[in-house]
């Protein structure tokens, strides 16, 4: 039986400013920056206040509901602010960095002679457990909770999305310590994808089941991989991990070092010299979007993510935990006058109707943030269903968790979907309707009532 999976439905935004594929050192970064709300319902407990001295991969902040996932620092460094919001939550930690880093030794692991609970309380004392991410809710993953199986996808669609192949060259021995630690994790398979022509060193791994993918944008999506292999249904619980992520976990279990190294692509029409970079998670975005970067006098949004499902960051703000993308494109706070009722050539759409993007599918966008309209009531228009290859209704879906429906929703399958499943759907909805953001408040419904 043949592996292969080939997306039909779905849509390639086609932008300027791809990172061309050379990688530089990042300026080192003199602040490091770690916020809890990258790690989505957790609770912070804070071990390292204000003034503590840290070691790269010593513990920062534990979650309180569950004291046994750890969560580390990147760097270090001292702790020299903690910022806080509304009833005294903590909205991140700074941490002024070290000229020289000092990485706590957590030990050489021996993958081969580990059972799965060594496995286990070595991921979760280390801080790798972080990276761990799980289906239902698309939260970190409950160490008490076995997956049926784990998926990592290898192939990145989004728009000017890294490419995997490239950041991945050289990692293979990291790569295999990694999945063959996960192995030990689960009673099912790792489910790894990757491009259908791609040369990617995930390809030549052992212990895993590989996918080979084809096909427009969310095919690279891994809640795609887990629709078209292995459906979560009530009860069930499966793993996701980053591809990248794979690296830090592989590269602590040879070494012992918490190394939170990342190779991050600096994209969009807005940047001078797209390009790749080596720098830490948490690090300032300066250090890279400002280095022979954005165009001067540019009116440009910043982005840790890719374009459709990542979050805006300001000037003075940080990478995110699990980026591996920071895109620049420009700022739409204009206004065009009769946009609607006019012919348009500069756009994308999946309509034929005024626009014609569909005439030469490979031509480049430079496309900017506005959403050339507000929100309004949901228009049925079947638009939806052409760019989502998951077997799910989407609109029913986003109903369910608007109205608040909990038996419908769980029916509709939502334990298997992820707000980045619904990116596409909220950039060709014509009632510009925030649909991450509703499937998010979904979820977290469903996280609190079922749980």
């Amino acid at each position: 039986m043949s592996n292969d999976i080939k997306i039909k439905k779905g849509l390639n935004i086609k932008l300027k400013g791809e990172a061309e594929k050379t990688v530089e050192q990042a300026v080192i970064s003199k602040y490091c920056t770690v916020r809890p709300e990258d790690f989505h319902s957790v609770i912070p407990k804070l071990v390292a206040k204000e003034g503590t001295k840290l070691k790269a991969g010593e513990t920062i902040f534990y979650d309180k509901s569950n004291e046994a996932v750890k969560f580390v620092s990147p760097v270090s460094g001292t702790v020299i602010e903690v910022v806080r919001g509304p009833k005294r939550r903590v909205d991140a930690i700074k941490i002024e960095v070290d000229s020289e880093q000092v990485y706590l030794d957590n030990g050489k692991f021996d993958v081969d002679a580990a059972n799965p609970g060594m496995v286990k309380a070595h991921f979760l004392a280390s801080g790798c457990w972080p990276f761990i991410k799980q289906r239902p809710y698309d939260v970190v993953a409950n160490p008490a909770k076995t997956p049926k199986a784990i998926f990592i996808s290898g192939y990145a669609s989004a728009p000017l999305a890294a490419d995997l192949d490239f950041t991945l060259t050289g990692k293979e021995a990291e790569l295999q310590a990694a999945v063959t630690a996960l192995g030990k994790l689960t009673e099912g398979k790792i489910h790894v994808s990757v491009g259908a022509n791609s040369n990617s060193p995930l390809a030549g791994l052992t212990g895993v089941t590989l996918h080979k993918v084809l096909g427009p944008h969310p095919a690279g999506n891994v809640g795609t991989l887990i629709n078209k292999v292995d459906p979560v249904n009530k009860g069930e619980v499966v793993w996701t991990v980053n591809a990248q992520d794979l690296v830090i976990i592989g590269e602590l279990l040879l070494t012992g070092k918490f190394n939170a190294e990342r190779v991050v692509a600096l994209a969009g029409s807005e940047i001078e010299k797209p390009r790749y970079f080596k720098t830490k998670i948490g690090s300032e975005v300066a250090t890279m979007v400002y280095d022979k970067g954005i165009a001067q006098g540019a009116n440009a949004r910043v982005i840790s993510g890719n374009v459709l499902s990542g979050k805006q960051v300001k000037p003075d703000g940080a990478l995110d935990y699990y980026s591996n993308v920071i895109t620049v494109i420009p700022e739409g706070d204009d206004y065009d006058f009769f946009g609607w009722n006019k012919p348009v050539f500069n756009k994308v759409s999946t309509s034929r109707a005024l626009t014609f993007s569909w005439l030469n599918p490979k031509k480049e966008y430079n496309l900017d943030t506005n959403t050339n309209g507000e929100h309004r009531a949901f228009v049925v228009t079947g638009g939806y269903e052409e760019v989502f290859p998951l077997d799910i209704y989407p609109l029913q879906v986003l109903k369910a968790c608007m109205y608040k429906d909990l038996d419908e929703m769980e029916a509709l399958g939502m334990y298997e979907v992820a707000p980045e499943d619904f990116a596409l759907t909220e950039f060709v909805c014509v009632s510009k309707q925030p649909h991450q953001k509703i499937i998010r408040e979904g979820l977290d419904l469903m996280l609190k009532e079922i749980g």
